[in-house]
């Protein structure tokens, strides 16, 4: 597949001078489940008209992309796997970009199989970059599931969507039967439902994921409601559907196709576990050293002394990289860290 290249922006190899957990584009999420979200990698060839994260070559937004050290990863993956104690550990490499860019992607998968606690290895992507070849190597990696995102099955609605006039839906579309024919990976489905744009997409995506086999270990769907965020990017004309009127519409999927959409938390073997306690309170002063370019314009990433996480400085344009400054934490839900410089 001959790709564009990703529009230059600083590209940052995060190593051992970089803890792996506060950054929410990079390393570890815990957010106090059996689940572990393993984020290698922020580089993304789409531009999704309703992105989330503000992704790929057109971002408004970001300034700096991001790329971990494999070894660095799994050490921390290893560390918090160890934390948590229990046996049936997800770790879920997703991100703020698409995963498949991470060049050690077959690698990271089998390490994270191999670590003691974990149970299941899954793999959130696009699908464009997955070649007959990879996959065989991802099964043989470990790879238990793949969560397919995926909004319409039209070829032209699909470049619209996805922002690039080269997107090739049909090749997605075979490359996921394949899976199911040919490999023992699973596959879960998880188009966003953009009102006004994809609705009869949806219906599409429902009927393709019960003609293929879709979900043989877990559920076959997972539909997402079109959410409008701080950064994210806004199709013109589309009003977000309510929660109640998103849940009312499923339901009536259900109804119609004969296939569950609405999933508890069993579906996926998901239940809480327990994660490392935030070494940092809110409005807590600390001083930090920065490290390099934050993710964001205006951003510095910055580490303690005691190098326990990686806190994201916000209004600091102007303080440069290897000075030492102190902040106030404002924000550290789920062990994420926002501070602001205390002038």
């Amino acid at each position: 597949m001959n790709i564009p290249g990703i529009k230059p922006r600083k590209l940052v190899w995060i190593d051992e001078e970089t803890p792996l957990m506060g950054h929410i584009a990079f390393g570890i999420v815990d957010r106090g489940t059996n689940v572990i979200q393993v984020r290698a990698t922020t580089l993304c060839h789409l531009n999704c008209i309703y992105c989330s994260v503000d992704a790929g070559p057109f971002s408004k937004h970001r300034v700096t992309e991001y790329m971990v050290k494999l070894d660095w990863l799994v050490e921390w993956v290893r560390a918090i796997v160890k934390f948590k104690n229990v046996n049936d550990i997800e770790t879920l490499i997703d991100g703020v970009g698409e995963p498949l860019t991470y060049p050690h992607i077959v690698e990271l998968v089998q390490e994270l199989k191999n670590i003691k606690g974990v149970k299941v290895v899954a793999l959130q992507t696009r699908g464009y970059l997955l070649t007959h070849s990879l996959v065989k190597e991802l099964e043989e990696a470990g790879l238990d599931r793949i969560n397919l995102s995926i909004d319409t099955l039209d070829p032209v609605k699909a470049r619209l969507l996805q922002g690039a006039e080269w997107f090739n839906v049909q090749e997605v579309i075979e490359i996921t039967e394949y899976i199911l024919n040919e490999t023992k990976i699973d596959v879960h489905i998880a188009p966003v439902w953009i009102p006004g744009l994809n609705d009869k997409d949806i219906e599409d995506i429902i009927l393709w994921a019960k003609k293929i086999g879709a979900g043989r270990q877990w559920p076959a769907l997972g539909i997402q409601k079109y959410l409008v965020h701080k950064y994210g990017r806004k199709p013109r004309g589309v009003r977000p559907m309510s929660w109640d009127e998103f849940w009312r519409r499923l339901r009536e999927l259900e109804v119609k196709y004969n296939v569950r959409l609405i999933h508890d938390k069993k579906a996926f073997n998901f239940h809480a576990a327990p994660s490392p306690r935030p070494p940092y309170r809110k409005g807590e002063s600390i001083k930090v050293r920065i490290m390099e370019d934050g993710w964001l314009k205006g951003e510095k990433l910055g580490v303690p002394p005691r190098r326990d996480r990686v806190i994201t400085i916000v209004s600091a344009d102007n303080i440069p990289i290897g000075s030492s400054i102190r902040v106030r934490i404002i924000d550290n839900k789920d062990n994420i860290f926002i501070a602001k410089p205390i002038l």
